[in-house]
C-alpha cells in the first residue's frame, strides 16, 4: 500500500476558515427559535464581538503578510492572496445573515413581547422631550464635533469607537462640501433607555448624535450622516530579547492596540458614498474591508438589551454549579489532594475551586511557583488578584 503524502493539500483545512465557520455556528445559535429570545439577542452579540476579534487579529496578521510581500501557500494550498479572498467572500455573506437575523427575526419578535428598539421617527411626544433634554445634559457636554479642512486634519479613531460622520456644506457660501466627524466617548451607552409605559423601550446613541447634529455644526447644513466604526490591528508585537522590561513593553503595546493599522470600516447601508469613499481612503482600506450594513454599526453592543432587561421568561433558568465539599478529614484543598485526584467539569462543577485553590496556593509559603494558562478572564478575577498577592510576596 502506498503511503499517503502528508503534503497533499486535501487533508487539510484553512485554520480562518474553519473558525468562520465556528461563528457561522454561533449565529445559527441566534437563529434557533429553541432558545429563549434574549438569549438568542445575545448570541448574536457574540458571534459579533467574535468576529471583531477575528479581525482585529487574524485578519490583521493577514493583511500584514501580504503587506510583507510573502507568497507561500499554506498547508491547504491557499495562497495568502486566495485565502483572503476567501475570508472576505466568507464574511461578507456572514454579516448580511448576522443583520438579517436582526432585522427580521429577532426585533420584531422582541417588539412583539415589549421590547422596542426604536428610531428617531418612531418616538412620541414624551420620547421626543427626553432625548432631547438627554442630548443637553450629556451630548453637549462630552461631544467634540470636528470639521475636516486644511487647518483641521481627519481626527484619530480609536480601535472600535463609534463615530459619526456628517456631509456638511456651510450656509450662504459654495456648493463645496466638508467632512464632519464625532467620536462618541465609551462613558456613554450605545443603547438609550427610553421611558416608557407597558414597554421596554431603547434608541440607539447614534441616532441621537445625529438628531443633535445642527446644534453641533451651526453654520452648516447637513446634507446626510452615518454611524461608522473602525477596527485596528490589536496584535501585540514584543521583541522580549530587545526589551529591558517586558511589563513597559506590554504596556506600551496595548496603548498603541488602540491605534494600530485599520483593517475594517462598518458603515451604515444607507450612507452617502461620498462619505463611504472619504472614510474609505483616510483610512487606507481597500473595498472588501468596508462592510455597508443594514442596521447599528456596533452589534456586540445589542447585549446591552439584554442586561438591562429582567424577562426571566425571555431568558435561561439560572444554573447554579456544584461546589467542591471537601471531606470531614481535610482542612483545605490541598489536603484533600493529597488522599485522592480531583476532577472538576465546568460549568457543571463551579469554578470558585479552582480560584480557591489559586488563592490558598499565593497564601501556602512552601508554593515556589504558579504556573497556569489564562486565556481570558473577568474584569474583577480573583485569579488575577491572587497572582498579583503572590508576586507582591516574592
Amino acid at each position: 500500500m502506498a503511503r499517503a503524502s502528508v503534503d497533499n493539500p486535501a487533508y487539510y483545512i484553512n485554520r480562518e476558515l474553519s473558525w468562520l465557520q465556528f461563528n457561522r455556528r454561533v449565529l445559527e445559535e441566534a437563529q434557533d427559535g429553541n432558545n429563549p429570545l434574549l438569549e438568542r439577542l445575545k448570541f448574536l452579540s457574540i458571534s459579533a464581538s467574535n468576529l471583531d476579534e477575528f479581525f482585529e487579529v487574524r485578519v490583521a496578521g493577514l493583511v500584514q503578510q501580504i503587506e510583507d510581500g510573502y507568497t507561500a501557500a499554506g498547508p491547504d494550498g491557499l495562497t495568502l492572496i486566495e485565502e483572503r479572498d476567501a475570508i472576505s467572500e466568507e464574511v461578507h455573506q456572514f454579516v448580511g445573515e448576522q443583520y438579517q437575523t436582526w432585522n427580521d427575526d429577532l426585533r420584531p419578535q422582541l417588539s412583539e413581547k415589549g421590547i422596542r428598539v426604536l428610531a428617531l421617527h418612531e418616538l412620541d411626544d414624551n420620547a421626543r422631550a427626553f432625548i432631547e433634554d438627554y442630548c443637553e445634559r450629556e451630548l453637549d457636554l462630552l461631544l467634540t464635533p470636528v470639521t475636516v479642512d486644511p487647518a483641521h486634519p481627519f481626527p484619530r479613531v480609536i480601535n472600535k469607537a463609534l463615530c459619526v460622520a456628517f456631509l456638511l456644506r456651510r450656509r450662504r457660501r459654495s456648493s463645496l462640501t466638508y467632512t464632519g466627524v464625532v467620536t462618541v466617548p465609551r462613558a456613554l451607552p450605545r443603547l438609550v433607555r427610553l421611558p416608557s409605559e407597558g414597554t421596554i423601550d431603547f434608541i440607539f446613541l447614534h441616532d441621537l448624535v445625529s438628531f443633535h447634529a445642527a446644534r453641533m455644526y451651526t453654520g452648516y447644513d447637513i446634507v446626510s450622516s452615518a454611524a461608522f466604526r473602525v477596527t485596528r490591528n490589536s496584535n501585540l508585537y514584543l521583541a522580549e530579547e530587545e526589551s529591558r522590561n517586558l511589563l513597559e513593553s506590554v504596556r506600551t503595546e496595548l496603548h498603541n492596540r488602540r491605534k494600530g493599522d485599520a483593517v475594517r470600516l462598518e458603515i451604515d447601508a444607507d450612507a452617502d458614498l461620498e462619505i463611504t469613499e472619504r472614510l474609505r481612503t483616510n483610512f487606507g482600506l481597500e473595498p472588501w474591508q468596508v462592510f455597508r450594513v443594514n442596521g447599528p454599526v456596533n452589534l456586540p453592543r445589542l447585549f446591552n438589551v439584554y442586561e438591562q432587561t429582567d424577562r426571566a421568561d425571555l431568558k435561561y433558568k439560572p444554573f447554579v454549579p456544584r461546589e467542591l465539599r471537601l471531606t470531614a478529614k481535610s482542612q483545605d484543598l490541598f489536603e484533600e489532594l493529597q488522599r485522592h485526584d480531583v476532577l472538576l467539569h465546568h460549568p457543571f462543577d463551579s469554578f470558585d475551586a479552582v480560584a480557591s485553590f489559586i488563592e490558598s496556593a499565593a497564601e501556602d509559603p512552601n508554593v515556589l511557583s504558579i504556573k497556569q494558562t489564562l486565556y481570558r478572564t473577568g474584569e474583577k478575577s480573583r485569579v488575577v488578584q491572587a497572582l498579583i498577592a503572590a508576586a507582591a510576596k516574592k
